[in-house]
């Protein structure tokens, strides 16, 4: 009776014993951080050649503190720019170049360009690792003079597949974005 009863009090033991190890995971997950963008800069280089135009974005103190700075330029009609887009965290010393991760990332990564107009048209110029578009190298075409508006989305993880997207509607892109920033253009 007594070896009866020490054996199950060594079996009840050693069982709670093996049910109080931690189960650790056999692949564990790393998160991917969301980039910090404070800053966009779209420049845009005439193909006949010239000074390039540039409008850029920066919001140093995030969505709850002052305006952001934009500034804009005038673009030409009946011409053919080719655009890059420069994405920088300067919340860091130095700033960090977050263009960098985009393109390192690619795959996970696509950027929408979105005009008012159809005298104002974007078209890709770079692709990530399966032939899908990216965004940071465009041609952008203008037509005829006027006003417009670009909206430019970077968008994380989009549904490269989805219908549309891999010439750039944002429709069924999904994903999260990253930023979006709206320029006012003229076009004379």
């Amino acid at each position: 009776m007594k070896q009866l009863k020490l054996t199950l009090i060594l079996s009840g033991l050693l069982l709670f014993i093996s049910s109080c190890e931690k189960d650790e995971p056999k692949d564990p997950v790393i998160p991917n951080e969301e980039e910090v963008i404070t800053t966009l800069t779209y420049t845009l280089t005439p193909s006949a050649g010239g000074t390039p135009i540039v409008f850029s974005f920066q919001d140093l103190d995030g969505d709850f503190g002052n305006q952001p700075t934009v500034s804009e330029d005038t673009l030409s009609s009946q011409t053919t720019y080719t655009g890059s887009i420069q994405l920088l965290n300067e919340l860091e010393s130095p700033a960090e170049d977050i263009t960098l991760e985009v393109s390192a990332e690619a795959n996970e990564h696509q950027f929408f360009f979105q005009s008012s107009t159809s005298d104002l048209s974007v078209s890709y110029n770079d692709a990530d690792g399966n032939s899908n578009p990216v965004g940071i190298i465009t041609t952008l075409t203008t037509t005829t003079t006027g006003a417009s508006t670009l909206t430019i989305t970077l968008k994380h993880k989009p549904n490269k597949g989805a219908l549309g997207v891999k010439d750039g509607d944002i429709t069924n892109a999904g994903g999260e974005t990253d930023i979006e920033v709206t320029f006012n253009v003229v076009v004379q």
